[in-house]
């Protein structure tokens, strides 16, 4: 809820590479927060400010209440460290039971994570990741690599997270978690487009579906299959 002493607030930040800049204010506060923009709009140059793996060329990123956090990468092979999947698991302190079960790998142990298919890679460092209940967690282009069944798996996951600020930065159209908060990167900047349902009247990256909604006054409760399936049956 807002108001909460768990916050992280983006103060006159202006990140710079070369010709190109993002200005970025505005507080997020524990819940589910989705941050949309076009490819090379500069989503996972402001997670990496967020998770304060990049410095910004002026402005301050606070952290409120906030003791442990996680930045995941698009690409999974920058988490691993482990030989082997059991050892993986054990890096990061998780069972490796419950993780291999819950990625599809069990019983995979000894197997080299370097030399698993790719979607089965996401799958597993997403398991390693949310294994572990940490008050600020940023995912960067959690959905690739992921067939439909685990994008629905993942949202769900998502939308149960019972404590904590979740960042989640990508330009996926079909699959979504309940959010909180709606932001987007356009035109280099960061606009807050507000708590929802009423965020979705001011997302223009939103998908088609959620804007004929809108544009027909049917608008959902949240942006999950299951809040547009509803939405869709009051059509």
């Amino acid at each position: 809820m807002e108001g909460e002493t768990v916050n992280i607030r983006i103060c006159d930040v202006r990140a710079v590479r070369r010709e190109w800049s993002l200005a970025a204010q505005g507080i997020f506060y524990e819940g589910v927060h989705l941050v949309t923009g076009d490819v090379g709009s500069g989503k996972s140059t402001l997670a990496l400010v967020l998770a304060g793996l990049f410095s910004p060329a002026c402005g301050t990123v606070e952290r409120h209440g906030i003791a442990s956090q996680m930045m995941m990468f698009q690409s999974p092979e920058y988490h691993i460290t482990g030989s082997t999947l059991d050892g993986e698991c054990r890096s990061w302190g998780a069972d490796t039971a419950g993780v291999l079960a819950s990625a599809g790998l069990a019983g995979r142990n000894d197997e080299d994570p370097l030399r698993i298919s790719r979607g089965e890679l996401k799958r597993f460092i997403l398991a390693c990741v949310l294994s572990r209940p940490y008050d600020l967690l940023i995912l960067d282009e959690p959905f690739s690599s992921l067939d439909c069944r685990e994008k629905e798996r993942l949202c769900r996951t998502l939308s149960s997270r019972p404590a904590g600020i979740t960042i989640l930065f990508t330009h996926e159209q079909a699959f979504f978690p309940r959010v909180d908060r709606i932001w987007e990167i356009s035109s280099g900047k960061l606009w807050d487009r507000g708590r929802m349902p009423e965020a979705l009247a001011r997302w223009e990256h939103a998908p088609r579906m959620v804007k004929k909604l809108v544009e027909k006054g049917t608008i959902p409760a949240n942006i999950s299959h299951a809040d547009l399936r509803e939405a869709v049956c009051r059509m």
